[in-house]
């Protein structure tokens, strides 16, 4: 039925346009008919104009004719006055008076060829202004005429389009008309069929409501009965019983608990090597420990770091038992997770040893500054870690405070309230990205500091390699800062959704025993299950028993049968422990011949080490490279033993020179690492440069397009206007030269109409 409105309402706004469109085009019309008539009444005014035109050019041939028949009269008169004065010789008397008949003539001449000539000059003039104001008249008209023509195809355009499109309109209406009839009878139709429904529905819905009052009834009645109380009411009994388990919760929580232990784990290794490698740097700079003796406070520096595996290893151990108390079977949230008080604890150990070296290492530092050897820039460095050390500790305190809270539900759950669990959590997730940030700071100050350092005049390679290791394990130690922070942020939701779920109709678990009290309910209960799961041995079936207990009863041969094959499996078992006797017998004379030629072997090794002790000793220098390849090792100094004949000092010997070369493997390792890390830095910022650079270009490219089409555009916009105004001159200079050709050659009908006058006048005063 909506649809039907709708469509109903689109139908009526297409014939309101309709009836609009309509309106416009009788307007459009009327407009189209007075244009017709407008250039009706025009042609009428063009073809008036013409007849006028006709009649000025009769009348014009009529004055050349008659000027024509006045010139010749002229001549005529000029051939009479010739042949009088011809004959004016013979007779004076008839002279005098004939001249004076002919001056008079003459001067009656001279006054009518006068007034013709004025009347001539006057009709040209007449004659030229008509025609020019025929011709703009004419071009007027033509113009007009054009401009209501095009004017007239337009419109007539506009009703030819209008009359298509309201063509389309009226079938497009028809025929959404008739779907629409035909869609409302069909929802008609299931306007029908949804009414019987609905009335089917209801009666099923009474029916029902029928029969779950009578199963209410019932089961209140049953609940009554039996049931004694509902521990559901109260918050205090809810809280111990089993809430429903959640598998993939614990799995995933299982997974997200694993790849923090391995962050955790990559962490502890960035922070222990930090710590040993910050050790050396204090005994190398700015007083190296080999040749002069280092300050007091570096003495008591160096101690406290060389204490930090004690602080630093436990929180590995913390991590790893939480991660192993979330298990399948168990149910973890912040109430049941005390494997974390541990962690927190941990935590809160290497906080102090923070807070211990944290004044000695600032002081170091300003220590370093006061030194000779250290410049106003790598002051300026020194300063910027004393800041970066002050929030490297503040952030450690702002993350046990948080996980300290995290705590409280498992010790004081009062201490914390549920509601809060979401902000413990984001507030951990921005302490982890404000870790992460004052990494970066502290790796970028070093890395300054140390290229400062390796420009100190007094800098040793074992400075440079030993920076090169700080570097690298602050470089390891941001990386797992940040991937850390990124794998909280990431499951932040996960922790809040997973970790503060309950028993089902209650908000939260009183305390930690009651949580403890419902994981001892939560096992029996699982073991209740698995003994209900367990199948049932296979027996006998019951017509089968039957039959083998007659036939038992009824034999006594089946009964002597039995005891012989008992007796027989006796006598097999008795030869079988005499079989493992002998066999245990042979195996003991074997492990005692393999103790002998063990000795026979470690005697033949210890004679061979008493010889190459004998020939090591005439060579002296063999201590003294190994001193120098332990001290490349950058490692804590390997402590000399003395080679003893017996087999146990040639594998500590082996073993401390394999752990040297571990070692100095592991420190190139570390400086190929830091090496590695920067020029991927330095590669990431070529590609952004070189991403922006490609921006820029591909804009400057569009620029440069825009740019050319728009001159392309105005240079063909230059030529089209040179064009018309160089027609529009040439027009004008054509109709100068028409106009100038006219006037020369008025002006000469007018001279020569000058000249003949004055010849006739000279030709009257000679006679």
């Amino acid at each position: 039925m909506a649809a039907a409105a709708e469509l109903q309402g689109k139908y009526q706004k297409l014939a309101q346009e309709y009836s609009k469109l309509r309106a416009q085009n009788q307007v459009l019309k009327k407009g189209v008919v007075d244009e017709q008539a407008n250039s009706a009444s025009l042609k009428e005014q063009l073809k008036m104009k013409d007849q006028s035109l006709r009649k000025l050019q009769q009348e014009m041939d009529s004055l050349t004719f008659r000027n024509q028949q006045l010139a010749k009269r002229v001549e005529l008169l000029q051939d009479e006055l010739a042949l009088s004065e011809a004959r004016g010789k013979k007779n004076k008397k008839s002279a005098e008076s004939s001249s004076q008949l002919s001056q008079e003539q003459k001067s009656v001449f001279n006054e009518d060829l006068q007034k013709k000539i004025e009347e001539n000059e006057r009709l040209h003039i007449l004659f030229f202004e008509a025609d020019e104001q025929h011709k703009r008249l004419e071009a007027e008209l033509r113009t007009r005429l054009e401009v209501l023509e095009t004017d007239a195809a337009q419109h007539q355009t506009v009703v030819d389009s209008l009359t298509r499109k309201y063509t389309d309109t009226i079938e497009k209406l028809q025929n959404d008309k008739t779907k629409l009839e035909i869609k409302s009878q069909t929802l008609e139709r299931e306007a029908k069929d949804c009414r019987l429904r609905t009335e089917e529905c209801q009666q099923q819905l009474k029916s029902l409501q029928a029969a779950l009052g009578s199963r209410l009834e019932e089961s209140l009645c049953i609940i009554n009965e039996k049931v004694p109380f509902n521990d559901t009411r109260s918050s205090r009994y809810n809280a111990l019983n089993v809430p429903l388990h959640n598998r993939r919760y614990q799995l995933k929580l299982r997974d997200l608990a694993g790849q923090a232990l391995a962050f955790v784990q990559e962490l502890v290794t960035a922070l222990l090597n930090f710590h040993t490698y910050t050790e050396q740097k204090v005994q190398i700079f700015p007083i190296d420990s080999a040749t002069d003796t280092i300050s007091p406070l570096n003495q008591k520096f160096s101690q406290y770091l060389h204490e930090n595996a004690s602080y630093v290893r436990p929180l590995e151990e913390g991590m790893h038992h939480l991660f192993e108390s979330i298990t399948e079977d168990t149910v973890t949230v912040l109430e049941t997770a005390v494997k974390l008080k541990g962690f927190s604890e941990h935590l809160a150990s290497y906080l102090g040893f923070l807070r211990k070296i944290l004044p000695y290492q600032l002081k170091s530092l300003e220590e370093e500054c006061e030194s000779s050897l250290c410049t106003a820039a790598l002051r300026d460095r020194n300063m910027e870690l004393h800041r970066d050390m002050k929030r490297l500790t503040a952030v450690f305190e702002k993350l046990h405070t948080y996980v300290s809270l995290l705590v409280l539900p498992s010790t004081k759950p009062e201490g914390l309230l549920r509601t809060n669990y979401n902000l413990v959590f984001t507030n951990i997730a921005a302490s982890l990205h404000g870790f992460h940030d004052i990494l970066k700071d502290i790796s970028k100050h070093y890395s300054q500091k140390a290229a400062l350092e390796q420009d100190v005049p007094t800098a040793t390679q074992k400075l440079i390699t030993t920076n090169d290791c700080i570097l690298s394990s602050v470089a390891a130690l941001t990386n797992g800062a940040g991937k850390i922070a990124s794998f909280f942020s990431n499951n932040l939701d996960h922790f809040t959704a997973s970790l503060s779920y309950g028993p089902k109709g209650g908000t939260e678990f009183i305390s930690p025993l009651s949580a403890e009290c419902m994981l001892q309910y939560k096992k029996k209960a699982v073991a209740y299950m698995k003994s209900l799961r367990k199948p049932c041995a296979a027996s006998v079936p019951y017509e089968e028993a039957l039959a083998n207990r007659r036939v038992l009863l009824s034999s006594t041969e089946s009964r002597e049968g039995l005891a012989q094959q008992v007796q027989q499996s006796l006598e097999k078992i008795a030869r079988l422990e005499q079989e493992k006797e002998h066999w245990m017998l042979e195996a003991q004379l074997a492990k005692i011949k393999l103790e002998k030629e063990n000795q026979k072997l470690k005697n033949s090794l210890s004679g061979h080490l008493t010889e190459t002790i004998q020939d090591n000793s005439v060579l002296p220098n063999v201590a003294e490279q190994k001193k120098e390849t332990t001290e490349k090792s950058l490692r804590e100094p390997i402590r000399s033993t003395s080679l003893t004949p017996d087999v146990e000092s040639r594998e500590d010997l082996i073993k401390n020179h394999y752990m040297a070369r571990i070692a100095e493997l592991t420190s190139h390792l570390q400086l190929a690492d830091s090496k590695s890390v920067h020029f991927h830095a330095e590669c990431r910022a070529l590609a952004k440069r070189l991403s922006l650079a490609e921006k820029s270009k591909e804009s400057l490219t569009e620029e440069l397009k825009l740019a050319s089409q728009n001159t392309s555009r105005l240079q063909d916009e230059l030529m089209t206007t040179k064009r018309s105004y160089e027609d529009q001159l040439s027009m004008m200079s054509d109709h100068l030269c028409s106009m100038n050709e006219t006037l020369t050659k008025q002006r000469e009908e007018i001279d020569t109409l000058k000249m003949t006058s004055k010849g006739n006048s000279k030709k009257s005063k000679n006679r």
